[in-house]
């Protein structure tokens, strides 16, 4: 397996978690007593701490305090998922292994998860390996199109979804395996002609492939690990599955 590096998206305010007396950043926002981002590199810790990015943004001296040693990415102004990683071009440019792209406010994600996704993509030859879950709950998720032969054709989002395509189960979790060259290339071709004005990470894949890469789908059963943490509720959500799992 080539050189991995993980680029960590942590830039989040968390706006529907923020109170007269609680201002914290998403990811310090704390789950079992540790804040959401540890339970994230903890299952990271595979890959070396100087090889893992965390893209920061709001009260981002915080985030840097709370976790020293890691190299970080400034997003500010944040204007999506793709400019994230496009911060993180910089500590990329002279890489020439595999990325791996995740969150910093899905700790419930097993470390054996984006292992499987990174032995899956090494070993398909592919450009670009996404993860896709399906969970028993109904979660906004975007869903990944794929033909009977379960090649990749494009993810579409949950707002833009038919009523036939919600039905689909493949739920695109955001996490991502690429090889580090076609990614910088996607980085630079996206665009931000949408209703948010925002440049999508989920667009890379679709742009890899057009540009002749191979892009392959891991899909695995995830059910509760996809959770990610937007609300008081999913924090609480959170701290019962990481007990189950004896992670508190």
């Amino acid at each position: 397996m080539s050189e991995i590096k993980a680029v960590v998206l942590a830039a989040g305010k968390g706006t529907r978690m923020q109170s007269e007396s609680n201002h914290m950043p998403k990811v310090l926002r704390e789950a079992c007593g540790k804040p959401l981002l540890y339970h994230v590199l903890t299952q990271l810790d595979f890959i070396d701490q100087k090889n893992t990015v965390l893209v920061v943004g709001y009260l981002h001296e915080l985030v840097e305090q709370a976790f020293p040693g890691y190299p970080t990415a400034l997003q500010e102004p944040q204007m999506g998922t793709g400019h994230a990683v496009q911060c993180a071009k910089e500590l990329l440019k002279d890489f020439d292994g595999t990325v791996l792209v995740c969150y910093g406010d899905m700790p419930l994600v097993r470390k054996e998860v984006y292992e499987s996704l990174l032995r899956e993509h090494a070993a398909s030859g592919a450009q670009c390996t996404l993860l896709s879950g399906t969970c028993e709950e109904y979660l906004p998720y975007g869903r990944v199109l794929m033909d009977a032969d379960n090649n990749f054709i494009g993810v579409v989002e949950d707002r833009d979804c038919t009523e036939e395509q919600k039905k689909i189960r493949d739920l695109n979790v955001g996490i991502y395996a690429f090889d580090c060259k076609a990614l910088l290339e996607a980085l630079d071709k996206l665009q931000n002609n949408n209703a948010q004005n925002e440049y999508y990470l989920t667009d890379a894949p679709a742009l890899i492939q057009a540009a002749g890469g191979k892009v392959k789908v891991y899909k695995a059963v995830l059910n509760e690990q996809i959770i990610g943490v937007n609300t008081p509720e999913q924090l609480a959500q959170t701290e019962q599955f990481l007990r189950q799992q004896g992670r508190a």
